[in-house]
């Protein structure tokens, strides 16, 4: 057995049912979308005091 084959070729399971338990153990490494198609709202973004600034009330010289 080469390196290449791994534990699925000693266990008999096919390549969907090892990927499948990777997954399960490891979840998802890549996101379902990219950054381009995500929404660019300001609200969404949490960088730096711009959201502490955000919520400071008129009466305190915001």
């Amino acid at each position: 057995m080469s390196p290449a084959e791994g534990l699925g070729a000693e266990t008999g399971e096919s390549d969907w049912e090892r990927r499948r338990r990777l997954a399960e153990v490891f979840g998802d490494a890549l996101p379902e979308t990219t950054i381009d198609e995500r929404s660019d709202d300001e609200r969404e973004r949490r960088d730096g005091d711009a959201w502490l600034r955000a919520q400071v009330p008129p009466h305190h010289g915001g």
